[in-house]
Protein backbone atom coordinates (compact mmCIF):
# COMPACT_ATOMS: atom_id res chain seq x y z
CA UNK A 1 0.00 0.00 0.00
CA UNK A 2 2.66 2.43 0.65
CA UNK A 3 4.50 1.69 -3.10
CA UNK A 4 1.35 2.66 -4.39
CA UNK A 5 1.26 5.84 -2.25
CA UNK A 6 4.88 6.87 -3.08
CA UNK A 7 3.66 6.16 -6.69
CA UNK A 8 1.14 8.29 -7.01
CA UNK A 9 2.12 11.10 -5.76
CA UNK A 10 4.85 11.30 -7.43
CA UNK A 11 2.95 10.83 -10.30
CA UNK A 12 0.49 13.62 -9.15
CA UNK A 13 3.96 15.55 -8.10
CA UNK A 14 5.01 14.99 -12.22
CA UNK A 15 0.98 16.45 -13.12
CA UNK A 16 0.98 19.20 -11.49
CA UNK A 17 4.37 20.18 -12.81
CA UNK A 18 2.48 19.27 -16.57
CA UNK A 19 -0.34 20.94 -15.62
CA UNK A 20 0.81 24.18 -13.89
CA UNK A 21 3.52 24.18 -17.22
CA UNK A 22 0.30 24.11 -19.27
CA UNK A 23 -2.01 26.40 -17.44
CA UNK A 24 1.26 29.29 -17.57
CA UNK A 25 1.75 28.77 -21.39
CA UNK A 26 -2.13 29.57 -21.96
CA UNK A 27 -1.94 32.85 -19.90
CA UNK A 28 1.27 33.54 -22.13
CA UNK A 29 -0.34 32.79 -25.70
CA UNK A 30 -3.57 34.58 -23.96
CA UNK A 31 -1.36 37.43 -23.05
CA UNK A 32 0.78 37.17 -26.27
CA UNK A 33 -2.33 37.03 -28.32
CA UNK A 34 -3.69 40.72 -26.81
CA UNK A 35 -0.58 41.84 -27.24
CA UNK A 36 -0.74 41.39 -30.55
CA UNK A 37 -4.48 42.85 -31.28
CA UNK A 38 -3.95 45.85 -29.20
CA UNK A 39 -0.88 46.50 -31.61
CA UNK A 40 -3.03 46.09 -34.96
CA UNK A 41 -5.88 48.02 -33.34
CA UNK A 42 -6.06 50.87 -35.65
CA UNK A 43 -5.55 54.03 -34.88
CA UNK A 44 -8.97 56.35 -33.90
CA UNK A 45 -7.97 58.35 -37.15
CA UNK A 46 -8.48 55.56 -39.50
CA UNK A 47 -11.54 54.30 -38.13
CA UNK A 48 -12.75 57.98 -38.87
CA UNK A 49 -11.09 58.28 -41.99
CA UNK A 50 -12.68 54.83 -42.97
CA UNK A 51 -15.84 55.70 -41.47
CA UNK A 52 -18.77 56.49 -44.07
CA UNK A 53 -20.93 58.51 -41.64
CA UNK A 54 -17.65 60.80 -40.78
CA UNK A 55 -15.01 61.20 -42.58
CA UNK A 56 -15.69 58.91 -45.66
CA UNK A 57 -12.65 59.92 -47.36
CA UNK A 58 -12.66 56.39 -49.10
CA UNK A 59 -15.82 58.28 -51.24
CA UNK A 60 -13.40 60.51 -52.95
CA UNK A 61 -9.73 58.78 -51.99
CA UNK A 62 -7.28 56.04 -52.26
CA UNK A 63 -6.10 54.31 -48.88
CA UNK A 64 -3.95 51.63 -47.68
CA UNK A 65 -6.51 49.20 -46.73
CA UNK A 66 -9.06 51.08 -47.66
CA UNK A 67 -12.14 49.19 -50.21
CA UNK A 68 -14.23 50.65 -52.61
CA UNK A 69 -12.17 53.76 -53.14
CA UNK A 70 -12.86 56.82 -54.89
CA UNK A 71 -11.00 58.37 -58.04
CA UNK A 72 -12.16 61.76 -57.27
CA UNK A 73 -9.80 63.05 -55.37
CA UNK A 74 -5.86 62.55 -55.02
CA UNK A 75 -4.51 58.92 -53.75
CA UNK A 76 -3.75 59.41 -49.97
CA UNK A 77 -0.30 58.61 -49.88
CA UNK A 78 3.06 60.48 -48.75
CA UNK A 79 1.41 62.70 -46.82
CA UNK A 80 4.61 64.41 -44.63
CA UNK A 81 5.90 65.12 -48.29
CA UNK A 82 2.91 66.70 -49.65
CA UNK A 83 2.02 68.80 -46.46
CA UNK A 84 5.25 68.96 -44.79
CA UNK A 85 3.50 71.05 -42.29
CA UNK A 86 0.57 69.53 -40.41
CA UNK A 87 -1.11 72.71 -39.78
CA UNK A 88 -1.81 73.17 -43.48
CA UNK A 89 -2.95 69.34 -43.80
CA UNK A 90 -5.20 70.66 -41.14
CA UNK A 91 -6.61 73.49 -42.87
CA UNK A 92 -7.09 71.59 -45.78
CA UNK A 93 -9.63 68.89 -43.90
CA UNK A 94 -10.69 71.86 -41.84
CA UNK A 95 -11.93 73.99 -45.69
CA UNK A 96 -10.72 72.77 -48.94
CA UNK A 97 -12.01 75.73 -50.28
CA UNK A 98 -9.73 77.75 -48.54
CA UNK A 99 -7.12 76.73 -51.06
CA UNK A 100 -9.01 76.32 -54.18
CA UNK A 101 -12.56 77.67 -54.07
CA UNK A 102 -13.32 75.02 -56.73
CA UNK A 103 -12.62 72.61 -54.76
CA UNK A 104 -15.02 69.35 -54.12
CA UNK A 105 -14.08 68.35 -50.69
CA UNK A 106 -16.32 68.74 -48.32
CA UNK A 107 -15.42 71.80 -45.50
CA UNK A 108 -15.43 69.01 -42.60
CA UNK A 109 -14.58 71.62 -39.90
CA UNK A 110 -16.34 74.17 -41.39
CA UNK A 111 -19.73 72.08 -41.50
CA UNK A 112 -19.35 70.46 -38.40
CA UNK A 113 -19.15 67.07 -39.91
CA UNK A 114 -15.72 66.11 -37.60
CA UNK A 115 -14.87 68.35 -35.06
CA UNK A 116 -11.41 69.51 -33.94
CA UNK A 117 -10.18 66.75 -31.96
CA UNK A 118 -11.29 64.61 -35.17
CA UNK A 119 -9.54 66.60 -37.89
CA UNK A 120 -6.38 65.91 -35.25
CA UNK A 121 -6.87 62.57 -35.12
CA UNK A 122 -7.81 62.45 -38.81
CA UNK A 123 -4.39 64.28 -39.75
CA UNK A 124 -2.24 62.55 -37.40
CA UNK A 125 -3.57 58.95 -39.24
CA UNK A 126 -2.58 60.65 -42.67
CA UNK A 127 1.14 61.12 -41.67
CA UNK A 128 1.13 57.88 -41.15
CA UNK A 129 0.63 56.67 -45.17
Amino acid sequence: MAEKCRVWCTHSKENRIHSGFVLASFFALIWLTSEAVWATEPAPGKALVMEKSKGNCLACHVIADGKLAGNIGPPLIGMKARFPDPEDLRRQIWDATERNPDSRMPPFGRHGILDQQEIDLVVEYLYTL
